[in-house]
């Protein structure tokens, strides 16, 4: 059953709450720190936090639309992958530290052309089908980690740790001003989502269905695939290699508000910048004295509920 508005604003404004709930947890203790420095890095967590679920959460959906699978993610197409090797080189290459836009930019070039890597591959006669892109991007992507490997295991011992810390994913901000591009990007790129939602609600339907009520749908498509790639860039560059925040929070919320992407985008990046803030909360205190990367309670929610989604799919004959 979906959610009236009233009930909707409720739950966001719980969001909010457990936003600045997030705040009290570290690893020195609950309350909010005396030392002005330390309370300056957890409110950069959270806020870090909270932008990259954002992100991570509208590329997810958007993924969802334009693919029309419901286990569709950043990660399916190698995007992520691509953004993450940029991101590696620039890091163990020292460019990053040379310019605050470094990281991000070479983040999204790698993924830009991982993407139109992808297209290359999975484009037969003028057409590339939905099958065919998911299995380019899942070798693209692996092939990608692949040469990620490699990287690590020639890197110093300095750049070994920086690098593997980055892969399980980490929202240890380096600086305020790398977090400030990142969240204007990011929200430019979810203000792009939102403003093709109506062309989004025509592609679930199918592209032929989109065609004939008036939508572009090879300019809507590279257009929306272009905003992914912006958003999933920005977000890898920002915390590493973050996964099954684009695949929990687009169902979650879909469930709750419905498919309507001009409600559904703006939902899902709230609740996705939530959810993230608190595994943040749940990694830096889970272990006593010790922080676990957030990466891994993502993934320890995200696995099992993506089996969960397959296995609903397989009864309802969705998936074979």
């Amino acid at each position: 059953m979906k959610l009236k508005p009233p009930a909707i604003l409720a739950l966001l404004l719980l969001g909010f709450l457990l936003l600045a709930g997030c705040l009290l947890f570290g690893a020195s203790g609950f309350g909010i720190p005396t030392n002005p420095d330390l309370r300056n890095l957890r409110l950069a967590r959270v806020l870090a936090g909270f932008v990259v679920g954002a992100a991570l959460s509208c590329a997810g959906v958007t993924m969802q639309a334009i693919l029309r699978n419901p286990l569709a993610e950043p990660y399916v197409l190698g995007v992520s992958s691509g953004a993450g090797l940029g991101a590696a080189i620039a890091v163990l290459s020292g460019l990053a530290s040379t310019g605050i836009l470094i990281l991000p930019a070479s983040a999204f070039v790698f993924a830009t052309l991982t993407l139109v890597l992808v297209f290359v591959i999975a484009e037969r006669n003028g057409h590339a089908s939905v099958y065919s892109l998911i299995l380019s991007g899942v070798i693209i992507g692996s092939i990608c980690s692949s040469i990620l490997m490699f990287l690590v295991s020639t890197s110093s011992a300095e750049g070994l740790r920086t690098i593997i810390w980055w892969m399980l994913g980490s929202l240890q901000v380096s600086s305020y001003e790398l977090l400030t591009v990142c969240a204007v990007v990011i929200a430019v790129g979810i203000a792009g989502s939102l403003m093709l939602a109506r062309e989004l609600d025509a592609l679930t339907l199918g592209r032929e269905t989109a065609h004939y009520v008036g939508v572009r749908t090879s300019v809507t498509v590279a257009v929306a695939l272009g905003l992914v790639t912006l958003l999933a860039a920005t977000s890898v560059s920002l915390a590493g290699l973050i996964g099954f925040v684009g695949l929990i929070v687009p169902h979650a919320v879909r469930s709750l508000v419905g498919a309507s992407h001009r409600r559904l985008l703006p939902c899902a990046a709230i609740v996705g910048g939530v959810f993230l803030a608190v595994c943040d909360a749940a990694a830096r205190t889970v272990l006593d004295g010790r922080e676990l990367p957030i990466g891994v309670i993502t993934a320890v929610l995200g696995g099992p509920f993506f089996l969960w989604i397959l296995r609903a799919r397989r009864r309802s004959g969705w998936i074979e």
